[in-house]
């Protein structure tokens, strides 16, 4: 039986960086510079976006009490962002209804993923909802550029590889991306101990040993 923690797994930075990564590829081979510049710049800032929001919680304290809001879900807008181009990619012969049940199976992963998050009680509902509306944006964004640009030609083998690679992407040991940020949070804000929610929501200047994302 799948459980909710594995399914949460698939929204991790192991799981949708490689897949982040194989659009890039796919865009590369066809040489379209121009949209492996806009993939790039998009995903990035998003995830630069989810950083920026944990970094100033852990390092200051800095959310919205009322919202329990501490930080975008990283989780959420990866998932969010990279599943409906991924299946707007391997669909674009198909037709027009066929690409936007892509699209739509796509957000809905993310969706899945965001509520995941809740149920495993790494976030709030505000902030697996910011995430999901960040990666929709991301995903959307691009989708509307590549509407408008030529097609991309995927060979069959390209695709193989790719899959093969996100498929045996589980297993790889996590990155600590939350150690990474907590490091970072505390050297930019010269604090010895990082913010968590707990105590946050209780007072405004409490700090205490910080908890996993």
């Amino acid at each position: 039986m799948i459980s909710w923690f594995s399914i949460t797994t698939a929204g991790s930075f192991t799981v949708m960086a490689p897949a982040a990564i194989a659009i890039t590829v796919w865009l590369a081979l066809n040489r379209a510079w121009r949209l492996v510049a806009l993939w790039c710049a998009l995903f990035i800032g998003g995830m630069g976006l989810v950083v920026a929001t944990k970094i100033a919680f852990i390092g200051w304290g800095i959310g919205i009490r009322s919202l329990d809001f501490t930080g975008i879900s990283g989780h959420a807008m990866r998932a969010t962002a990279v599943a409906p181009v991924l299946l707007y990619l391997l669909l674009q012969t198909t037709t027009r209804m066929g690409r936007q049940a892509g699209i739509v199976l796509g957000l809905s992963f993310g969706v899945l993923i965001a509520y995941s998050r809740l149920v495993v009680h790494a976030h709030s509902p505000s902030e697996a909802i910011s995430g999901w509306l960040l990666g929709a944006t991301v995903a959307l964004s691009f989708i509307r550029i590549l509407s408008q640009s030529a097609k991309i030609q995927l060979s069959s083998w390209v695709i193989a590889v790719s899959l093969l690679g996100l498929l045996s992407s589980p297993g790889i040991t996590p990155v600590p991306t939350q150690r990474l940020i907590i490091d970072t949070s505390l050297y930019l804000s010269g604090h010895e101990l990082p913010y968590i929610r707990a105590t946050w929501k209780m007072a405004k200047k409490k700090y205490r040993p910080a908890i996993s994302d």
